[in-house]
């Protein structure tokens, strides 16, 4: 009997068989599967190079544009944009739609990892150079020269076409100019592009624009600012008389480079914080880009700045989620940057500039005029201006505004940083009156709360929830429950238990402090029990241990396995690993949300869509889980098959030398992650 192993890829596919178009399969069937080692002209001379030089003492020129040198070249990315949960680590270099472009090495050294992957940077090589830098190209189509072929023979000797290999110096060296790779659009990649990198000996993304530039790559304009805000952060601070973020947008769209001016002074009083929103292009291409560089001048003087020429990675890259407003990015639908170091930032992109690292506590009676510079790599600049007048400081605010609707009073609730903010809509006219207080009740004690401000017949109470936790709020004879029960504190490890669930907090797992809210919801007709944690509005930087405890045994634990529930109602499959007794199922999570547990019972199914090119092409999905591992075997041998997860395609590999004919008697194996195997014959 031949026993083959069978590779995990980890990550559900969507469910069902479809019938589109694969668009892949016309990427790799052109392939040029030839190992001939080619240059490109002119190739300049590489730069000298000592090992262990720092990344500021590379000299322009240096680094070879990887993809088409000496001719013009566009970007889809660059370095620093803000992503989903990360930095974009650096460049993404378009390759007019199409793949198979020649990838070249942008410096002398030597192979010193690849990966061969389904998901992320899809199939990647990484150059180690004399100096120390790394770089590395992504979403490849395929290999050349002799590591392709050590690829190849190791992915027969380890029966896997997903693969990680790690080389030693000058095991595998490559020159300047020389052809490493076909482009493509590998992993998580939306479309035909190489994502270029250049990477420190500590792993740390780096800017490849901030060496010079390149002469491939043109940028003659400066970003665009698309708004400014003012928000405040203490619970005594306000914006215009309110605890409420200030968004400036310009009447009119500013012109890239422009300077914009705000002619409306902002009140302002407490400590508060400046965000910003804009973006930068390139010339000749319409997609947006980051702002390298943001410098921020109060009364003339440096108060702020950040330059994001390095990102640490992998894990330091989440902090985007702290370095942008991720509340009001949820909630606002704009995508705010910070423009001050908020707490559990640890970025290393900030200068020094001023004692409180951007915040600003603005003074009754005293004037801030603000200047704020907009810069690409390219150095090309935008301004804008605003001015901030520091107001007294007032105990209740009457501010006019609409009468609300006829009915009961309504209230509801927001957390933002430590301050509870409840808002209480009443029908009563503007009477200037101040209005009631709310009643903050915990066990048999209650606190009144006095009114902030009003804004019409909208109320605001502030509430620094440092000061203890309430369990409901009262407003006459209206009653909300609060719906958090425990302070979790950041920098230190903290769990928390309830009857149906545990949680354990690391020391990175919060960028602050959490007022954290659980519930549990027991198994209807229509649902399984449900398990909501937390909120989706708070970021985690690291994960925390979820272990959840349903209140029956499951009839087969090995299927049964925790699923993240979308708003939709979605599912997907995150995963999780029983206690012996199968009494308690725990997953690491970087996300808040509801969790149910569903059982799969049904194995993945495939078809063969084409033979075309005398090729295999399947279409394959499954119902629930996702696919785990695939295995064609032909006439008893393994074949090595590629996975696109972007259209649930599997398709064996043009140029496979080492693999039997596809001629015969075969058979397709498909594993979910729940364990379940379809066997599929086939007859070739």
């Amino acid at each position: 009997m031949n026993i083959t192993l069978l590779r995990r890829v980890g990550l559900p596919v969507a469910s069902g068989l479809l019938l589109l178009a694969l668009t892949a399969r016309s990427q790799d069937e052109g392939t040029d599967d030839t190992t001939t080692r080619r240059q490109t002209g002119p190739i300049r001379p590489a730069a000298t190079a000592v090992a262990g030089a720092s990344a500021g003492a590379i000299a322009p020129g240096y680094f070879l544009f990887p993809i088409a040198p000496g001719q013009p070249g566009y970007l889809a990315a660059s370095m620093g944009e803000l992503r989903p949960n990360h930095f974009h680590g650096g460049l993404d270099i378009k390759t007019g739609g199409g793949v198979n472009k020649p990838v070249f090495a942008s410096a002398d050294g030597y192979v010193s990892r690849l990966k061969q992957s389904s998901f992320g940077y899809g199939n990647v090589l990484y150059i180690t150079h004399p100096n120390g830098l790394t770089t590395v190209y992504g979403h490849l189509n395929k290999f050349e020269g002799p590591v392709a072929q050590e690829l190849l023979r190791q992915q027969y000797e380890k029966q896997t076409y997903e693969l990680e290999l790690f080389f030693k110096p000058g095991q595998y060296p490559v020159r300047r100019g020389e052809e490493v790779a076909l482009s493509g659009n590998t992993g998580g990649s939306a479309g035909p592009h190489v994502h270029w990198e250049v990477r420190d000996g500590q792993d740390r993304q780096l800017n490849p624009l901030q060496w010079g530039g390149f002469a491939e790559i043109a940028d003659h304009t400066g970003p665009t600012l698309q708004a400014l805000a003012v928000v405040p952060l203490g619970i005594a601070a306000r914006v215009r008389g309110q605890f409420e973020r200030a968004l400036l947008v310009p009447k009119t769209q500013p012109l890239p480079g422009a300077r914009t001016v705000f002619p409306d002074t902002v009140a302002c009083t407490g400590q508060v914080g400046l965000l910003l929103q804009g973006f930068d292009r390139f010339d000749n291409a319409w997609n947006k880009n980051g702002i390298q560089r943001v410098t921020v001048r109060v009364n003339g003087q440096p108060y702020y700045q950040h330059i994001i020429d390095a990102v640490p990675f992998p894990n330091g890259s989440r902090q985007v989620n702290n370095f942008v407003d991720y509340l009001y990015q949820h909630t606002g639908g704009r995508l705010l940057q910070k423009l001050w170091v908020d707490e559990g930032n640890d970025l290393g992109f900030y200068t020094p500039a001023g004692a409180g690292q951007g915040l600003l506590n603005v003074e009754p009676g005293k004037v801030y005029s603000i200047d704020i510079e907009l810069a690409d790599s390219y150095r090309n600049q935008s301004q804008a201006h605003l001015v901030l007048r520091g107001t007294a400081p007032v105990a209740y605010a009457a501010i006019p505004g609409r009468l609300g609707p006829a009915g009961p009073p309504k209230l509801r609730y927001t957390i933002e940083r430590n301050i509870l903010k409840t808002i209480v809509t009443t029908p009563r006219p503007d009477s200037g009156d101040a209005p009631a207080n709310l009643l903050l009740r915990r066990g048999g004690r209650q606190l009144e709360l006095r009114p902030s401000y009003s804004v019409g017949p909208e109320t605001t109470y502030l509430y620094d929830l440092r000061a203890g936790l309430p369990d409901s709020l009262v407003y006459g004879q209206v009653r909300k429950v609060f719906d958090r029960q425990v302070l979790i504190p950041a920098g230190q490890e903290t769990s928390y238990t309830t009857p149906h669930l545990n949680l354990v907090f690391g020391p990175q797992t919060l960028f602050s402090p959490l007022y954290l809210g659980t519930s549990w919801k027991p198994a209807t007709a229509a649902a399984p029990e449900t398990w909501v944690v937390g909120t989706p509005m708070v970021p985690l930087y690291l994960p925390l241990r979820l272990t959840l405890r349903p209140t029956a045994r499951p009839a087969d634990p090995r299927r049964t396995a925790i699923y993240s529930i979308t708003p939709t109602g979605g599912r997907a499959y995150a995963g999780g690993t029983w206690n012996a007794d199968s009494t308690q199922i725990s997953l690491n999570t970087k996300v808040f949300g509801q969790y149910r547990l569903y059982t799969d019972t049904k194995a993945p199914e495939a078809r063969l869509l084409s033979r075309a090119g005398g090729q295999l092409l399947f279409r394959v999905g499954d119902d629930l889980s996702g696919l785990a591992s695939y295995q064609l075997l032909v006439g008893g041998r393994f074949r090595l098959l590629r996975y696109e997860y972007k259209n649930n395609t599997l398709f064996t590999v043009p140029g496979d030398t080492l693999g039997p004919a596809l001629r015969g008697a075969a058979q397709l194996r498909l594993t979910d992650q729940a364990g379940n195997e379809r066997v599929i014959p086939l007859n070739l």
